[in-house]
């Protein structure tokens, strides 16, 4: 729960290419529900044996009652996966590079174009549910792109669409636009309403206040995670209000034990990078804070 409320404007609910929707799956989504996330749908491992991102997506509408609906088709799957065909554009992807970071742009294959043609229509429909602009354009047959990523914004905004990505992360196929999806169609930090308890109000009502996330604001943060791992026991911290920097000293609520912040990171995977200075909206990790999950600073 910390964590889906730590992370609440940008999550992504990942799937299996072939078990699709599991156990776990249904406790976050019940998790986000409780939270009104906002979220988008990657599924992954479509490069092994039995992927079928086609079934997953089906699964989250009959198991979970979500409006999914795809905002690519594969080329290729199993071992055959060599990319993905971008639905709003109408360009087929493939990914080079290291990391994948190099994405080569190109024609849709023919054999591909009439199921490209099919689920874009599908996308349109469902999008143009929650959009008079694109609906209007759909009428007339001038869609454009940034048309169908402001109407997808808006039904992802009021939880009305599910947008579903796929790909392989071990092959490095479809995380790149994926990555341009969280900040095409997920809300900013500032977009989120997030209220805290102010501890010397003197009634209920006015003890519930809304954060203020902008660098201006009073520090306000909250300990999501602990790890104990190859650097060491780290604490990882959203901040919600005001700025955080390498030796400024904080509070914990829950027993006012003041600390220094001695050294500050941001996490890559198993990666860290050194920071100076963090601000609202930023998950950050600290290092040796003796706290417990949950704790308020």
């Amino acid at each position: 729960d910390r964590i889906v409320a730590a992370i609440r404007e940008h999550p992504v609910l990942v799937l299996c290419g072939v078990a699709g929707v599991q156990s776990q799956t249904m406790t976050v989504d019940r998790q986000m529900r409780r939270y009104h996330v906002p979220r988008m749908a990657f599924v992954n491992k479509c490069d092994r044996t039995g992927a079928d991102p086609y079934r997953v997506t089906q699964g989250l509408r009959d198991k979970l009652g979500l409006e999914a609906v795809l905002m690519q088709i594969p080329i290729g799957l199993e071992g055959d996966l060599r990319g993905v065909v971008d639905l709003i554009t109408g360009e087929a992807l493939t990914f080079g590079g290291a990391f994948g970071q190099t994405v080569e742009r190109g024609p849709i294959p023919p054999k591909l174009a009439p199921v490209a043609e099919k689920y874009r229509e599908i996308l349109l429909d469902k999008a143009s549910l929650h959009c008079d602009e694109l609906m209007e354009a759909a009428l007339e047959d001038r869609v454009s792109p940034d048309q169908i990523r402001h109407a997808v914004r808006q039904s992802v905004l009021c939880g009305g669409l599910l947008p579903v990505f796929l790909g392989s992360a071990y092959k490095n196929i479809g995380v790149q636009p994926l990555l341009d999806a969280i900040t095409d169609y997920l809300p900013a930090p500032d977009e989120i309403q997030n209220t805290y308890n102010d501890l010397d109000a003197d009634t209920a009502e006015e003890a519930e206040k809304q954060v203020q996330c902008t660098f201006e604001a009073p520090f306000l943060g909250l300990a999501f995670n602990l790890e104990d791992g190859r650097y060491g026991q780290l604490t990882y911290l959203r901040i919600y209000g005001g700025t955080l920097k390498k030796g400024d000293t904080i509070v914990n609520m829950r027993n006012n034990d003041k600390i220094k912040v001695g050294r500050l990171g941001r996490m890559h995977a198993d990666e860290m990078e050194d920071l100076v200075e963090a601000g609202a909206g930023d998950i950050v990790a600290l290092f040796g804070v003796d706290c417990a999950g949950g704790d308020t600073f």
